[in-house]
């Protein structure tokens, strides 16, 4: 492994890292590219015991993306993370979330290490909002000084840099050291985290965290963690009621790539291909050639010769039996999580739709048909979230890739919240307010929050 850390130039003691001197010294990270005038700047200290000494490296680039997001969604570098939830709605909230299943095999497995270590153990939704922390009671009462507790919101876009944040919001195991945090006052500590996935539709769930002091700066940390949300996976897909014998299962919420699961396989789409599952999905009556080269391509040159080809491929990684012609048609019904979304929201369950919701219809395609879908199931939950007026899940969108630069929701969010809650929700709403007065904000930019 190459990150500095892990080659005995950067996993110092915790706090030590992460002082603040005057000027930039030889080894110290700059802030990120592109941040120059932002308010408060992007942090200029590296993790590590003794910069100087060690000659410690620029920031790993994991951790300057990660700054340049958190910069640009505002987050105070000496704020502190904003509790939402108390204890009666957090204990309804977790008692009914898909982890309260795997949290036995979590503690099993995490419980000892974490107090006899002196480190905590943490779970959050895939909001960045913390169910369960657990632990050391030393570490647990410090931490409750910058409000690493249950019902904080530690996504990276409320709280900046860390691993349960950052690990959401790029969808892989993130470990964090010192210095690399956002926000000074948790750079005296080091976590590690790994994203839970719902094992049937690979719906991201939540975040499994381990944070503590400079002896977790270990790459057996982020390895340690990963394993327990491969666990916890594990222990959901065995609880999971059977799915219907033979119905394929399609996801396309937050992805790129559609996720088809029929006949006891898992594929992984191609772009094109996810696009025409998803169009059959919508329209189980079928589509006709004509109209399907018009709903996939913006190009209008393009002969229906190229999509026969692009179905006689998708036909051979199907299965005879799944794909059929004249019209072009799916054999059966798919349980498909963008038309579950659209049936909460017909049905008034606003809370379970956006719950659902995991992102976007297939963010990065430009295909026609998909574009009108996935604006207008996303149009439908943001209107129906206003209306709902519930700071929650207001903040649920907000906070999200998807919804950090919606004017619209943040809007609403700074009329829901109390008005101890509303100083860094009106601090980023006049932001955003002042990027549309120039024409800035991303809903005039697509493709930003696309993912490869």
């Amino acid at each position: 492994m190459s990150d500095t850390w892990t080659t005995g130039r950067g996993a110092g003691e915790a706090g030590r890292g992460g002082s603040r001197r005057g000027g930039a010294r030889q080894g110290e990270a700059q802030a990120p590219p592109g941040e120059a005038g932002i308010p408060g700047g992007a942090p200029s200290d590296v993790p590590g015991e003794d910069d100087e000494a060690h000659g410690a490296g620029p920031v790993r680039p994991l951790v300057a993306a990660s700054w340049r997001r958190s910069a640009r969604a505002r987050v105070s570098q000496d704020g502190a993370a904003r509790v939402e939830l108390d204890e009666n709605e957090l204990a309804a909230y977790r008692d009914g979330h898909p982890l309260a299943a795997a949290m036995p095999v979590i503690r099993e497995l995490m419980g000892a290490y974490a107090t006899d270590g002196e480190h905590l153990l943490a779970v959050c939704d895939a909001a960045g909002r913390m169910m369960w922390v657990e632990g050391h009671a030393a570490t647990l009462r410090k931490a409750r000084t910058m409000n690493f507790v249950a019902g904080a919101r530690w996504s990276e876009a409320a709280a900046g840099t860390n691993a349960p944040g950052t690990a959401l919001a790029v969808d892989r195991p993130v470990q964090v050291v010192a210095a690399e945090h956002f926000r000074h006052p948790v750079r005296a500590w080091t976590c590690a985290a790994a994203p839970v996935h719902d094992p049937r539709s690979g719906r991201l769930l939540g975040a499994v965290d381990i944070t503590g002091g400079s002896r977790l700066a270990h790459p057996h940390s982020l390895g340690f963690v990963q394993a327990v949300a491969r666990a916890a996976e594990s222990q959901l897909a065995l609880l999971a009621p059977a799915a219907e014998p033979g119905r394929p299962c399609l996801s396309a919420l937050g992805r790129d790539e559609a996720l088809l699961t029929v006949g006891g396989r898992r594929i992984r789409l191609s772009r094109r291909h996810s696009e025409i599952l998803v169009l059959l999905a919508h329209r189980p009556e079928g589509v006709g050639g004509e109209e399907l080269l018009v709903l996939l391509y913006e190009d209008e040159s393009v002969t229906p010769v190229t999509l026969r080809a692009e179905l006689s491929r998708l036909r051979a990684v199907l299965g005879p039996d799944v794909l059929r012609s004249r019209p072009y048609r799916l054999a059966g019904p798919v349980d498909a999580d963008f038309a579950a979304v659209d049936r909460r929201l017909a049905s008034g369950a606003v809370a379970a739709a956006a719950g659902e919701y995991a992102g976007p219809l297939l963010p990065s395609s430009l295909a026609p048909g998909v574009v009108r879908l996935r604006d207008r199931l996303a149009g439908r939950l943001r209107a129906a979230l206003v209306e709902r007026n519930d700071p929650g899940l207001l903040a649920d969108w907000a906070y999200s890739a998807w919804g950090e630069d919606d004017v619209i929701v943040w809007r609403a969010l700074c009329g829901a919240v109390p008005a101890s809650q509303r100083p860094p929700v009106l601090a980023r709403l006049d932001s955003l307010e002042a990027e549309l007065s120039t024409g800035a904000t991303v809903l005039q930019r697509p493709g930003r929050h696309t993912r490869g």
